[in-house]
């Protein structure tokens, strides 16, 4: 059953965030994912905290998701980020 990788992301500084997003597409692909929304228009259609960056990932199942995060090659991407973004994120099992 695949699983998603919801994230919020608001960039503090896009010059290095940019580094980290080419590290991060690396380690999505090694382990089995991929982007479903990187960034697009948004708009907040209910409650009140606007959205920032938006991205969508799809793994294949839950534990793939969770692997990736855990992975070297995400532990050297998320290294590459710090300073760069503020990031929320969730992974949650799809139907």
């Amino acid at each position: 059953m695949a699983a998603y990788i919801l994230v919020d992301c608001k960039v503090t500084d896009p010059a290095r965030y940019e580094g980290y997003k080419k590290l991060a597409e690396v380690a999505i692909a090694t382990h089995g994912g991929r982007y479903l929304a990187r960034g697009g228009e948004s708009s907040l259609l209910e409650g009140t905290r606007p959205p920032n960056r938006i991205v969508v990932l799809e793994f294949p199942t839950f534990d793939r998701a969770k692997g990736f995060y855990d992975s070297a090659e995400y532990l050297a991407a998320r290294a590459a980020r710090a300073g760069a973004a503020d990031m929320t994120m969730v992974v949650v099992a799809g139907l």
